[in-house]
Parts: structure tokens; C-alpha cells; sequence
């Protein structure tokens, strides 16, 4: 029987932000949210991208003729992608010396994954690590997400997931029921901002949160603060994630633009310029949390 093959954008090793102690994070590519401020817009869409670093092009045009799309043109020195033509096929990446072009992601079968995450078990063992998968969303591919996580247990391998939430059919909630810590994004309450700020309702979000808690899920909460989306409604979820029992932590995370680079790189437009949080207004945002008898970290 032919195994499934997932698009992985990136495997990084001693992660320390990602769950405890040394951890492997794979980040899948796929995700049902479009939220305007992501840090990792490489991951949202489902199919494979060409990656552009205009930076690193000679412009030498050895790329133009190997497309068989006639996706590449030279523009003022600098190889340009038509994203209409290009179906990241992956052939004018052999043919950059330089890495200006390459492909965001590579596909893995659960063998091919488990082959790259055991080889970490002894820092795993030695830190109370493991691994993290992430995203993209988890829990958008149980039909490859639930094996690797069973094989991993086998291993005696902590898994956590990384998650946005947004689960609605019983395989994909039961991701994040079979793992064994969640990262878990809180985004806001008000569910008209959250639809128009990420594509989706926060609702099917929220009730898997309070149904993941009831079963009593190990959970970190990350709430990222945006001034002019959702900074105005924090005290509201401080007193929203006060009323759950099973939450390690809440991490608020300022917002920052660190991502935006990778926006021209893939063909997007980044559009959510806002300004990042003085420090003195998420130090008091942390006490108003930890207040409500909530443990919380700035950062993530």
C-alpha cells in the first residue's frame, strides 16, 4: 500500500520555544486560516510554492529556458516569477547555482519523517523533549498526522501540536485529543474581527478549546496581541482562559513583522502594518493575566 506523502516546509532541531525541553519541530504546509499578520505565510497554501530570494539572482537567466511553463522572465537583472504560470514544478531549482529559486517544501511519508525525528531521541530522553508538529495546521492532515503521532508514542516520544484549532470533522479533533501537549492559538472572542482578520470563524476554535480542556488536555495557550485587531478584547480572554482548568501557560506574543520577508518571496502581499506594543503596556497586559491566577510568559 502506498503511504501518504505530506509537503514539509522545514525540520528544525533544538527548538526550546516549542514545548519542553529539546524538541524537533516539523512544520507542515496547509492551513485552513488566512490570518493577515502570519509569520509563516509559506505555509498556508496546500500546494507546493516557488520560493524567490531576488537577493541571491546573478541574473545569469540560466533558469528561463529549463521552465517548461514559461513562468521566468529577467526583469533589471532579477529573475521574476509569473505565479499565474509557474506550477512549482521544481525544475528551475537544479538549475539556480545560487538559490535564488527553490521550492518551499518537500514531501515526506510518515517512514521518510521518522526517519529524519528518531535519530534526536537521545536529546529527547535527556531534556524531556520530543516532538512538535506544527504548521500550516496539524490538524488538516489526520490521515497523516494520526500514524506519525502513533508511531512516535511507540518510540516513547512526547508529541505536542501547534495548533490554530480549527478542527471540524472527528479525525481531525482527534489530533489534537491524541496529543500529549497542545499549543494552542487564541486569537480573540469577537467572532465578526476574527472571520475578517483570518478567513474563518473562531467559533468551531473555541469549542474545541473547551472541549480539549473537559477532557483535560494538557494546554498552552498563545495569544498573539495586535493593536487595532484584538488588543482592545484581552482582558476578556484573560477572563475566558481563567475559567479552564487544564492550562500550563499563556504566552502573549507581541506583534512583530519578522515574517514579512517571506511574503514577496512567495507571491504575497503582507498588509498588516500596525504598530508592536510598548513594553510597558504587555508587562501590564501579563499582570492582568496573571491576576486571574493564569501563568503567563511574554514571548513564545
Amino acid at each position: 500500500m502506498r503511504e501518504n506523502r505530506l509537503p514539509v516546509t522545514q525540520i528544525q532541531r533544538f527548538c526550546t520555544h516549542d514545548g519542553p525541553g529539546l524538541r524537533t519541530t516539523v512544520f507542515l504546509k496547509g492551513c485552513p486560516l488566512r490570518c493577515r499578520w502570519c509569520c509563516n505565510p509559506e505555509g498556508q497554501s496546500y500546494q507546493n510554492q516557488l520560493r524567490l530570494q531576488g537577493e541571491l539572482c546573478t541574473g545569469c537567466g540560466q533558469c528561463l529556458d529549463i521552465c517548461p511553463w514559461g513562468a521566468l522572465s529577467l526583469r533589471e537583472g532579477t529573475v521574476q516569477v509569473d505565479r499565474e504560470r509557474c506550477d512549482a514544478c521544481g525544475a528551475c531549482e537544479g538549475a539556480c547555482w545560487f538559490g535564488a529559486l527553490t521550492l518551499w517544501a518537500r514531501r515526506y511519508t510518515v517512514s521518510q519523517l521518522l526517519a529524519e525525528l528518531l535519530p534526536d531521541r537521545a536529546f529527547y530522553e535527556q531534556s524531556g523533549g520530543g516532538v512538535t508538529i506544527g504548521g500550516g495546521e496539524a490538524a488538516t492532515f489526520p490521515h497523516f498526522c494520526l500514524p506519525l503521532m502513533d508511531a512516535l508514542h511507540r518510540e516513547g516520544i512526547h508529541v505536542a501540536v501547534d495548533t490554530c484549532g480549527y478542527a471540524v470533522t472527528e479525525e481531525q479533533r482527534e489530533v489534537l485529543r491524541r496529543a500529549d501537549l497542545l499549543l494552542f492559538d487564541v486569537k480573540g472572542l469577537d467572532e465578526g474581527r476574527h472571520i475578517r482578520n483570518t478567513g474563518r470563524s473562531n467559533r468551531p476554535i473555541l469549542d474545541n478549546l473547551l472541549a480539549l480542556d473537559a477532557l483535560g488536555k494538557p494546554t498552552i495557550i498563545r495569544c498573539p496581541v495586535i493593536p487595532g485587531y484584538n488588543r482592545d478584547e484581552m482582558e476578556q480572554v484573560a477572563d475566558f482562559l481563567a475559567g479552564l482548568s487544564h492550562v500550563q501557560r499563556v504566552d502573549l506574543i507581541g506583534y512583530h513583522e519578522y515574517g514579512s520577508v517571506k511574503y514577496p518571496q512567495t507571491g504575497m502581499v503582507y498588509d498588516m502594518h500596525t504598530h508592536p506594543l510598548a513594553q510597558e503596556e504587555l508587562d501590564a497586559l501579563r499582570d492582568a493575566f496573571a491576576a486571574r491566577g493564569l501563568t503567563v510568559q511574554l514571548g513564545g
